[in-house]
């Protein structure tokens, strides 16, 4: 499975921006998708991640009732709408799918991972 992110940018704080996964390879149906990010000289940090299914969404508490994840499985592409911005979301925001966990949230349950898109918001 080959994934890239984009859709990352400069925004203003209080913008909204949309992060796209796509998926190539074996279909993103059959895998669970998350999203990650990682800040300069911090660690990787757990954003969202959508079932397998597309009917179960966890979030992280700092980006929970501002950002949402949608998939299109007919388009093999994972959605990760961020509104209301802050600085503190500034990173590299990497999408990752996982196989055999229904809601992981930590990097070491996912098998595969996509290089990052940079969001930068500014305050």
């Amino acid at each position: 499975v080959q994934l890239q992110a984009s859709g990352g940018g400069l925004v203003q704080a209080g913008d909204s921006l949309g992060l796209s996964c796509a998926a190539s390879g074996r279909t993103s149906s059959s895998y669970a998708v998350g999203w990650f990010r990682q800040a300069p000289g911090k660690e990787r940090k757990f954003v969202a991640v959508i079932s397998r299914s597309g009917g179960t969404t966890y979030f992280a508490d700092s980006v929970k009732g501002r950002f949402t994840i949608s998939r299109d499985d007919a388009k093999n592409t994972v959605l990760l709408q961020m509104n209301s911005l802050k600085p503190e979301d500034t990173a590299v925001y990497y999408c990752a799918v996982a196989a055999k966990t229904t809601i992981p949230v930590v990097p070491e349950r996912y098998d595969y991972w996509g290089k990052g898109t940079q969001v930068t918001v500014s305050s």
